[in-house]
């Protein structure tokens, strides 16, 4: 049996140029886990249905289970432990804590870094928008409400602070 094709690669993960040597098989949800020590996208149901594993790719949600590393060259990455700037959480992640929008945190990554996108696009939504722009990421714990919340209230805080000018 011949051995699997090993290259190497750069890849940009929240801001940071990795040089990453691995199988040219292996999935963005496994570099980030296992290669670049990322714990923030999870390993869910591996068949994108879940949600646990988004990151952002180019500003957009992408299913990291369901792509190879190797394919996310010359891409910017961001995963949850980018979100945060210079030890300031984002007004989502604040307002998850607020709202108790987490339970076990498996879903949560995959929640914010939607929302971000989300929001990006959509920054004065109604609930029915945050929960059709959520259906795709999967809770066990929280029963969405909470969530729901947390994405208005992270919107508001959002508009206030384009507003202000910050």
């Amino acid at each position: 049996m011949k051995a699997p094709e090993v290259v190497t690669y750069a890849l940009t993960v929240n801001g940071i140029r990795h040089r990453v040597q691995t199988e040219a098989r292996k999935l963005l949800l496994d570099v980030l886990r296992e290669d670049l020590g990322l714990a923030g996208p999870h390993a869910g149901c591996e068949h994108g249905v879940c949600g646990a594993c988004t990151v952002l790719m180019n500003g957009r949600t992408v299913r990291s289970c369901l792509m190879f590393g190797v394919q996310a060259v010359d891409s910017r990455i961001l995963t949850i432990e980018g979100v945060a700037k210079d030890g300031v959480l984002h007004p989502l992640q604040q307002e998850f804590s607020v709202h108790h929008a987490l339970q076990c945190g498996f879903c949560t990554p995959g929640m914010i870094l939607t929302a971000l996108e989300f929001l990006g696009e959509h920054p004065d939504p109604t609930e029915v928008d945050v929960r059709d722009a959520l259906s795709g990421n999967l809770c066990r714990c929280t029963g969405y409400d909470s969530i729901v919340d947390a994405v208005l209230a992270a919107g508001r805080r959002m508009r206030e602070g384009r507003k202000a000018g910050v």
